[in-house]
């Protein structure tokens, strides 16, 4: 299926290549046994949009659909200007394969920094989204120096909520917007 392209999609040419890149090499990059998380680039947004609109059961076909995803990924991209922290692309070591997104972003309306992730269908089920978000917390605690982290999770996305549980967050009682909330305790605290 193709998807219309938007010119804002475009990667800058010329002078504005340059600063992009100058910007990006800013953005923090994490490397696992596996994995690499580094700063996202345009050509990562095709990606995005197969992996946000699948699961939200988006019309992909729709140009409104595509230009709220544009937003989207352009606001956790600019996270990292705005605020230290944003959205990672993560790709594979051995192929540099895209294989997801781990976002530690804090979007507008919710109460605190969340940390999350969401993979491409084919890179499910092999532990990158635990491997990564383990590396990403790992930065907010020791880097950044957070007490304490959050991911709001669907209540039915069974495989988020079992990646929550596999790096020792624990479920809290209310809820965010119609999300469960996790709470990850910093290294060497007891969640509560």
């Amino acid at each position: 299926m193709t998807h219309p392209f938007r010119p804002c999609e475009a990667a800058p040419t010329g002078i504005a290549a340059e600063i992009a890149a100058h910007a990006a090499a800013a953005v923090p990059t994490l490397t696992t046994k596996r994995l690499r998380l580094r700063a996202p680039r345009n050509t990562d947004f095709a990606a995005y949009v197969m992996i946000a609109a699948t699961a939200d059961g988006d019309d992909l076909t729709d140009p409104a659909v595509r230009d709220a995803l544009w937003l989207d990924f352009a606001q956790m991209a600019a996270g990292w200007l705005l605020r230290g922290s944003g959205v990672w692309s993560v790709e594979r070591l051995s192929d540099g394969a895209l294989v997801g997104f781990l976002p530690l972003n804090h979007e507008q309306g919710d109460p605190e920094l969340e940390i999350g992730w969401f993979l491409c269908a084919a890179h499910r089920g092999q532990g990158y989204a635990t491997e990564a978000a383990a590396a990403a917390r790992a930065f907010a605690f020791a880097t950044l120096g957070l007490k304490t982290l959050v991911s709001y999770i669907d209540p039915a996305n069974a495989r988020s909520i079992a990646v929550a549980e596999r790096l020792g967050a624990r479920r809290e009682p209310q809820m965010q917007d119609g999300s469960l909330v996790y709470r990850h305790p910093a290294p060497g605290r007891v969640a509560s």
